[in-house]
């Protein structure tokens, strides 16, 4: 948090162990020179073997010593779908298909069916069925009533996805696969914010590209949007519910696919893949078939 506070660290100890061994392998990593307040180091090892666990230790070294040393458990989880062909959710369990709530946002989306007992209902905004027209149904929306400020964000992540590289012929072989994302959305109220989707792919480091966006009111109905997506490497969808000006505001999703190849017959008020540039984001931890490790600042 203070390197200058401290002695200069001029290199990592690193060692790593198989959780189910008992010898470390160790290595020095140098540092080039003084590091600045706030700056993440990265480091690859790309001999670990899937899916194995491993301890890892990083140990800091000064001219006069060695400092405390920090250990961490790294565990590899397998993407759901590894070479994806074709996924769908309906929102209808409760383990939402392995989507996940983004915890750096600032409020969650809900799972509901029609107007739920016991659920905050506003009205005026918001779908009283699923997209089916059936009560019993479910699907997510984001609850833009107090507290709620204008700007808030809700993310929901899909499942981690390999991008099938088999569908990928020899003389293609440059050329990256396609997928059609497709969802349904309802869109009702006079302050109605925004509707974002990303594509998250994960390197070495995080990069959130704007594929398709909406805003405001779209009428008291579901609409479906389907969108070309050409990821390079593993990927996340992630769509994100932006809070309008005020509580007739609610924003849902049902029904999410994705499936191998162009999309068909795509619906004449789909929007158009943004170009805009990604987002970078550091990952702190992250294994795939190599291993990125943070430098802890002294």
């Amino acid at each position: 948090m203070e390197p200058n506070s401290v002695d200069r660290i001029v290199a990592y100890r690193l060692g790593i162990r198989q959780m189910d061994q008992t010898r470390w392998w160790e290595q020095e990593i140098p540092i080039g020179g003084p590091i600045q307040k706030g700056q993440l180091l990265t480091y690859n090892l790309t001999e670990l073997i899937k899916p194995e666990s491993y301890l890892v230790r990083l140990t800091p070294i000064t001219r006069y010593g060695e400092g405390d040393a920090s250990e961490r458990t790294i565990t590899y989880s397998a993407p759901v779908n590894p070479h994806l062909r074709e996924f769908h959710c309906s929102f209808e369990e409760e383990a939402l298909c392995s989507f996940s709530q983004d915890k750096s946002d600032e409020f969650d989306w809900i799972r509901q069916s029609g107007t739920k007992e016991g659920t905050t209902y506003t009205p005026n905004t918001g779908p009283s069925s699923d997209h089916t027209g059936s009560s019993q149904g479910f699907y997510m929306f984001i609850e833009t009533s107090r507290p709620r400020l204008e700007g808030d964000k809700a993310r929901l992540m899909s499942p981690t996805f390999n991008i099938n590289t088999k569908s990928v012929s020899s003389s293609s072989a440059s050329k990256n696969p396609t997928y059609c994302f497709t969802f349904y959305y309802h869109m009702f109220g006079k302050h109605i914010g925004a509707l974002n989707i990303f594509l998250r792919l994960k390197g070495q480091m995080l990069t959130d590209t704007l594929i398709w966006s909406l805003t405001g009111n779209q009428g008291n109905y579901w609409q479906q949007a389907r969108v070309n997506i050409h990821p390079t490497t593993t990927f996340q969808v992630v769509m994100e519910g932006v809070r309008g000006s005020g509580i007739e505001g609610n924003i849902a999703i049902d029904d999410v696919t994705i499936e191998e190849g162009e999309c068909k017959d795509s619906p004449s008020n789909n929007l158009k893949s943004f170009a805009s540039q990604p987002t970078y984001y550091v990952c702190l931890l992250y294994v795939s078939q190599s291993l990125v490790l943070i430098g802890w600042e002294r």
